[in-house]
């Protein structure tokens, strides 16, 4: 899915007024089916502390970035840290512990892939059986990528991502807007808040600030490139939920751009699709180059020859997140 540009604006020209007004009363039931099921579901708690990696809208936020600095932080305390994701795009139900060697995208989609590069990492569609599968093989800690929304786990730690350049968008709730929930409601939940840049950027949307309970913490973490661009003529391609967010990177890192294609979220690429991309390459003399989280969507025998341009998130204040996940660890261990 591509978001939609009115997504983007509360007002003006590009705001879509008409369609937002229609979209209103589904956006409504939206919500009412989102606070019944909250009301109704009983949350699992898992034997270790299940530490939320989430957001407040669909798509774009860093989240997959984060939640790898959280889970490598963990794990570099001696944490014996493990990731579970639903897997979105896979066809495993799960629980399933990813092999990068034996599994795909397809199996278990592109972001448990990434994730397992840093620690073990359960994809499963059921929530609170992940966490089972995930702690009789020895997890000390569950990083829950995405999930914020989902009842059936009892989460330890919430951390709650907003991107500082598109904060909440319109403000509406999906399909009006971006939001996945009311904002106010939300951010009573939310342990924490994580502005996430992709660069020098302030936070230029900050309405979210004015419903956020006095005292919670905000952290900042940057976006920030494993390397710089390689050098000569590039053409970039991306298939993720803000492909403009990637392109804009590139340029300010310096990189020669002369094209750019972008493809829906999670698009599973061809053979054909690679062969197209690799002939408007050719006539620009230029690298092919996407995000790392499309590199592993292309099929393994293409892959050498596009360049992955890996971001890693790199938080201002490392102690303050550490001081996080310390608490949450302790408070279950007394739990238990």
């Amino acid at each position: 899915m591509r978001a939609p540009e009115f997504w983007n604006h509360a007002d003006g020209p590009g705001a879509a007024p008409v369609r937002r007004v229609m979209l209103a009363p589904v956006s409504w039931l939206y919500q009412i089916g989102a606070g019944a099921r909250s009301v109704v579901t009983s949350s699992f708690k898992a034997k270790a502390p299940v530490i939320c990696v989430g957001n407040l809208t669909v798509g774009g936020a860093g989240k997959t970035p984060v939640a790898i600095a959280v889970l490598k932080r963990l794990r570099e305390k001696g944490v014996d840290a493990h990731a579970l994701s639903r897997g979105y795009g896979g066809r495993k139900i799960g629980p399933v512990l990813v092999e990068l060697d034996r599994h795909s995208h397809r199996d278990v989609g592109d972001e448990p892939l990434l994730l397992a590069r840093t620690g073990p990492t359960w994809v499963s569609k059921s929530k609170a059986a992940g966490a089972r599968a995930a702690t009789r093989n020895g997890a000390q800690a569950i990083v829950l990528d995405d999930g914020f929304q989902n009842p059936t786990l009892y989460k330890d730690l919430s951390l709650v991502l907003i991107d500082a350049g598109a904060g909440l968008g319109n403000g509406r709730v999906i399909p009006a807007g971006p939001l996945r929930e009311n904002p106010r409601s939300a951010l009573r939940r939310a342990d924490a808040v994580i502005l996430v840049s992709a660069g020098p950027e302030a936070d230029k949307r900050a309405a979210w600030r004015n419903y956020l309970p006095k005292g919670t913490p905000v952290l900042e973490a940057t976006l920030t490139p494993v390397t710089p661009p390689p050098p000569g003529p590039v053409f970039a391609f991306a298939g993720i939920a803000r492909p403009q967010k990637f392109l804009d990177s590139l340029v300010r890192w310096g990189a020669d751009l002369k094209g750019t294609t972008t493809f829906p979220d999670h698009h599973a690429y061809t053979v054909a699709d690679l062969r197209s991309l690799r002939e408007t390459a050719r006539r620009h003399n230029a690298l092919l180059l996407t995000t790392e989280k499309d590199h592993v969507r292309i099929p393994t025998e293409l892959r050498r020859l596009i360049h992955a341009w890996p971001v890693t998130a790199e938080f201002a204040d490392p102690a303050a997140l550490d001081a996080l996940l310390e608490r949450a660890v302790a408070r279950a261990a007394q739990r238990a």
